[in-house]
Order: C-alpha cells, then sequence, then structure tokens
C-alpha cells in the first residue's frame, strides 16, 4: 500500500495545542456550486498561507466539528447553513442513544503544519444552488475562485495543494454522483 508523505504547510498561525507532537482538530467545507452551466467547486485564496484551499478553520475548545465548519462558513463564504445541502452516504447510522449524530465527513485526514505541529481535518461537502446571501467577514478573504473538476485538476501546487485537488475530485467523481444531498437542518449544532 502507498502511504503519501505528510504535506507541510509553512505559515504562522494561532494553534490550541502548542506542545512538541501535538494536533489541533480542524473543520474545513468543500462547497460545490450547482447554479453554474457544470458544477463547480469554490475555493478561497488563504489569507496567511496564500494558496487556494476549501473554507474552514480550528475547532475550539467548546465546539463540535459540525459546529466549527457551521460558523467557519459562514464566515469565509457568506453562505448559512441553512442555505446549502450537505452530500452523505445513503446509508449510515440515523441514531445513537444518547448521542447527537454529526454528518458523515468525506475525509479525515491529518497533515503536517511544520516539523512539530500537525492538523487533523474532519472534511465535508456541501451543495450550493445559489451564490451566498451575506458579505464575507472582513477578516476573511474575498479572494476565491469557482472551478470545475478539470479545472481544479489543472490548477498547480503553487495555487493549491495536492490534497486539496485529490479530495476535490473525490467529490466530484464518488460523491456528488452517489451521495444524497441532505438538508443541513437534520444535524443538530
Amino acid at each position: 500500500m502507498y502511504v503519501a508523505p505528510f504535506v507541510c504547510y509553512t505559515y504562522p498561525m494561532s494553534h490550541i495545542h502548542t506542545g512538541s507532537g501535538q494536533h489541533d482538530h480542524t473543520a474545513s467545507a468543500f462547497i460545490l456550486r450547482t447554479d453554474t452551466a457544470e458544477p463547480a467547486l469554490m475555493l478561497h485564496r488563504h489569507k496567511k498561507i496564500g494558496k487556494f484551499m476549501q473554507y474552514g478553520g480550528h475547532i475550539e475548545l467548546d465546539e463540535t466539528p459540525w459546529q466549527a465548519v457551521s460558523h467557519e462558513i459562514f464566515e469565509e463564504s457568506g453562505y448559512f447553513l441553512e442555505d446549502l445541502k450537505i452530500l452523505q452516504p445513503k446509508d449510515g447510522i440515523e441514531e445513537l442513544t444518547g448521542s447527537v449524530i454529526h454528518p458523515y465527513p468525506v475525509c479525515h485526514e491529518t497533515h503536517r503544519i511544520n516539523a512539530d505541529h500537525l492538523h487533523t481535518d474532519v472534511s465535508y461537502a456541501f451543495i450550493a444552488a445559489a451564490p451566498p446571501k451575506a458579505a464575507i467577514a472582513d477578516t476573511e478573504s474575498a479572494d476565491f475562485i469557482v472551478v470545475t473538476r478539470q479545472e481544479l485538476v489543472a490548477l498547480s501546487d503553487d495555487d493549491t495543494f495536492a490534497n486539496i485537488r485529490e479530495i476535490g475530485t473525490f467529490i466530484f467523481d464518488v460523491c456528488l454522483p452517489q451521495w444524497v444531498k441532505t438538508k443541513t437542518s437534520k444535524f443538530k449544532l
């Protein structure tokens, strides 16, 4: 089995866990627009990294991944969670006694930020049938692109990271045609 080496992101940002070898947990959103000629993925240019990425950020100590991705989507893209649908596998656990069920992620992976710190990211795939209704927060990047699958694959390593292209193509190729478009309100914040 081939195991890809960790991607190393070299940029400064605040972290909850600062000890050697510790992980910060992040949540992210890949938003596919379906109001375009063909489905297209929205990516924004991260202000600190300078590359096009999915929307997302750190999961704070007092929130779940679903809560984190909800507020990150609003702040960074201008979408209200209720204006999106989330792609979910056809079969999944619907209910657990004494638990709150969160959506199934498209990917849950770990990547290296620097030699001593890692991020473990839970990525979700969303569908948007219209442009966002709200403005992007003043502190966030307003530089974004909307790319088809072909355009995503053509982005260079200077423009984005390989793992973003890989997760994005999985969403185009597997999730969009095979998963169910589910109301986000199905999942409690």
